[in-house]
């Protein structure tokens, strides 16, 4: 049967040309829903649709854990470089353990009332270094004095040294680690700093 077209609105008992278009509301009536693509017969298409859907979100589940590997081994990476500047850190004020430790002055001092203080001494061209948390202004103060002697008593008697050559030294400052107290060899009668002369 052919539909009729009355002021350009189409009265059809079948659809309009070209099936798919909605069909115009006729005056004063109910507007047609929006024409809708024909479902797949029995869901088939549907299903193999969802399937590689799922079998797309495993592989980005796959690809997350890969991220995730990568994100920690970044991780690890940044906190070895952190440790790494820290350990310079340290090495440069002498504010704790180097790759420079003496480690059997360490273990000899560890018996050592004064050795609180102690952050690092090391073994530096034949001179024993002791550095210490003591302040700049502790030069030739009991402690100092202290922990020179027992540097001597490390370098005679542990090591033999005919000449030891000790140096305590204060924490790290604007002026580096100042000495606070030294034992410069066997012309050296003690252990307390001496200062040059004026003048000279």
């Amino acid at each position: 049967m052919g539909a009729l077209a009355i002021g350009g609105v189409w009265f059809p008992d079948e659809e309009a040309p070209g099936s798919g278009v909605a069909r115009a509301a006729a005056p004063g009536g109910p507007a047609p829903a929006a024409a809708r693509p024909a479902a797949p017969a029995g869901g088939t298409v549907v299903a193999a649709e969802v399937d590689r859907e799922n079998a797309g979100n495993t592989g980005n589940t796959g690809n997350a854990d890969k991220a995730d590997k990568a994100e920690k081994k970044e991780s690890a990476a940044e906190r070895a470089e952190a440790e790494r500047k820290r350990q310079k850190a340290r090495e440069m004020k002498a504010s704790g353990p180097s790759k420079h430790t003496d480690k059997g002055a360490v273990a000899y001092f560890k018996g050592h009332k004064a050795s609180k203080r102690v952050k690092d001494v090391r073994m530096v061209g034949g001179y024993l270094r002791i550095y210490t948390d003591l302040p700049e202004t502790a030069d030739n103060s009991k402690q100092a004095v202290t922990l020179c002697e027992a540097g001597v008593d490390y370098l005679v008697g542990e090591l033999g040294t005919p000449s030891p050559v000790v140096f305590v030294q204060a924490e790290f400052g604007e002026n580096g680690n100042p000495v606070l107290a030294n034992m410069l060899g066997p012309d050296d009668p003690d252990c307390r700093l001496t200062y040059p002369k004026q003048g000279k």
